[in-house]
C-alpha cells in the first residue's frame, strides 16, 4: 500500500463552541430517538439504527434484547483481545481463566469495551467459501465465545464483535477475487452464512456492537457492493444492535455502503508522516490532519466515526507505515518511546471532536501471559509505555461522553492529558 497524503488543517471551533454544538443536536437527537418505533420495544425482526447524524453515537438506545434493555453512551474506550483458539493449547482462549485475567487488566487499564475476533478460514484469495472452524471445531469456538461475551458483561464491558477472516495462504482478505460471476456468487452466499452465523450469536449473547466485515476492498468499493448492501438487510434481520464495518484507512472514502451502517469504522493505520525521526510535534501535525479528513467524512455522510483498530508497532518510526506487520520485519530496533508517542499523535486530536465514537487498541491476548503470540516489537501494547498513553487517553474526557462540567471546557481541552505518564 502507498501512504496517502492527509488532507490540509481546518479551522477548529473552540472546545466549549463544539460541546454546546453537540449538546443542542444532542436533545433533539434524544428526543426524536425516544419518540421512534425502536424506543419503544421491537419485535425480534426489527433492527435499531441510529438517527443518521456524525453525533448520534452519544445517544444510541438499544432495542430490548434477551438481557433486556441498555444504553450504549459514551465515547469506545476499547481494546482488542485476539483469541488463541489452537487445540494444541487448550485452557488459554476466550471464555477461559486466562482470558479472564486480560478482561481485568482491560478494566484495570481504563477499558470500558472489548472487541473479539472469530475468525473463518479462506484458503487463498480465489476462494469461493469460508470454513467456520479455525485451529478448533466450530463449535467449540461459538461456545467459547458466548462464555467470553457473558464474562465480559459480567465485568461491566462492552463488546464489539468482529467475525474475522484469516487467508491461509498469506494473502490479504481486500484482495480476495472469485474471479467470475458464479465464484462471486458462491463466495457472497459463503460469506453471508458466516456473517449471519455469528450474527445469531450477537443477538444471543446481546453483543453490544456488531462488525458485517474487515477490509473487504474487492466487494464494498466496487460494483458488487449492492450484493453486501442486501447481506447488511439481512443481518439486521436477526441482530437488533447497532452495526460497522471495519473499512482499511485509504479506502473507507470510497467504501459505498457506509450509508447502510450506523457507525463507520475504520482500521486506522494511518501514516502521520512520511519520514523518518519525525518530532512528536510533526507526529501530532499529521494526527490533526487525521482527524480533519475523517472529520469531513463523518459530516458527509452523517455517521459517527470509530476507529475499529488502532496500532503501531515498538519499533523505530513506527507512524512512518502502521500497517506493516511484525513478522515480516528484519533488524528491528525495539523503541517503546516511539510506539507511545504515535498513540499520542494520532489519539489527542481525534477527544474534543463529537463525531468521534472512540478506538479500539490492536491489540493484546485472550492469555496475557502468552509472549507467544508476536515479537518484542509486535503491536501489543502491554507492559509498555504506549500502556500509560492509553490509561492517559481512557481516563480523559471525550467529546462524545457528553456535557462536561461547566466551565471545563474553558481551561483545558480533554486531549491535553494523553502523553502525560
Amino acid at each position: 500500500m502507498t501512504p496517502r497524503e492527509g488532507a490540509p488543517e481546518r479551522d477548529r471551533p473552540r472546545s466549549s463552541q463544539r460541546r454546546n454544538t453537540a449538546s443542542r443536536r444532542g436533545l433533539a437527537l434524544a428526543l426524536a430517538w425516544c419518540l421512534s418505533p425502536a424506543s419503544a420495544g421491537a419485535a425480534p425482526s426489527d433492527a435499531a439504527r441510529l438517527i443518521p447524524h456524525e453525533s448520534a453515537w452519544q445517544y444510541l438506545g438499544r432495542t430490548s434484547g434477551p438481557s433486556g434493555t441498555w444504553p450504549a453512551r459514551g465515547a469506545i474506550r476499547g481494546v482488542t483481545i485476539g483469541p488463541i483458539e489452537s487445540a494444541l493449547r487448550p485452557g488459554v482462549g476466550y471464555g477461559t481463566e486466562a482470558f479472564e485475567r486480560s478482561l481485568h487488566e482491560t478494566a484495570r487499564l481504563g477499558g470500558t469495551w472489548v472487541s473479539l475476533t472469530p475468525f473463518g478460514r479462506v484458503w487463498d484469495l480465489e476462494s469461493t467459501g469460508v470454513d467456520l472452524s479455525f485451529e478448533a471445531p466450530f463449535s467449540e469456538n461459538r461456545a467459547a465465545l458466548k462464555r467470553a461475551v457473558q464474562t465480559a458483561h459480567a465485568r461491566g464491558l462492552k463488546v464489539m464483535l468482529v467475525p474475522h477472516l484469516w487467508v491461509e495462504s498469506g494473502g490479504w482478505r481486500a484482495e480476495i477475487d472469485p474471479k467470475s460471476d458464479a465464484g462471486w456468487e458462491r463466495w457472497e452466499a459463503s460469506y453471508g452464512e458466516f456473517l449471519l452465523t455469528w450474527a445469531r450469536l450477537a443477538e444471543e449473547a446481546s453483543v453490544d456492537l456488531l462488525s458485517v466485515g474487515v477490509e473487504l476492498r474487492s466487494w464494498v468499493t466496487t460494483t458488487r457492493a449492492p450484493s453486501f448492501s442486501a447481506l447488511i438487510e439481512r443481518v439486521r434481520s436477526v441482530y437488533r444492535g447497532p452495526l460497522t464495518y471495519a473499512a482499511n484507512w485509504d479506502d473507507v472514502e470510497h467504501t459505498v455502503i457506509l450509508g447502510e451502517l450506523d457507525v463507520i469504522g475504520i482500521n486506522a493505520f494511518f501514516p502521520l508522516t512520511d519520514q523518518e525521526g519525525a518530532s512528536v510535534t510533526e507526529l501530532l501535525r499529521g494526527g490533526e490532519q487525521v482527524a480533519a479528513k475523517v472529520g469531513a467524512l463523518a459530516s458527509a455522510w452523517g455517521k459517527p466515526v470509530l476507529f475499529t483498530e488502532i496500532g503501531y508497532t515498538t519499533r523505530r518510526d513506527p507512524a512512518l507505515r502502521p500497517w506493516e506487520w511484525p513478522d515480516s520485519m528484519q533488524n528491528v530496533v525495539v523503541d517503546q518511546r516511539a510506539q507511545a508517542d504515535a498513540f499520542a499523535a494520532l489519539i489527542a486530536p481525534h477527544l474534543d471532536e463529537p463525531w468521534f465514537a472512540g478506538f479500539f487498541v490492536w491489540r493484546t491476548y485472550a492469555d496475557p501471559d502468552d509472549l507467544s503470540q508476536e515479537a518484542e516489537w509486535g503491536f501489543n501494547p502491554r507492559g509498555k509505555l504506549a500502556e500509560l498513553v492509553l490509561r492517559d487517553a481512557f481516563r480523559a474526557s471525550f467529546a462524545t461522553d457528553g456535557d462536561a462540567p461547566l466551565g471545563a471546557a474553558l481551561t483545558a481541552q480533554s486531549s491535553e492529558p494523553v502523553g502525560r505518564y
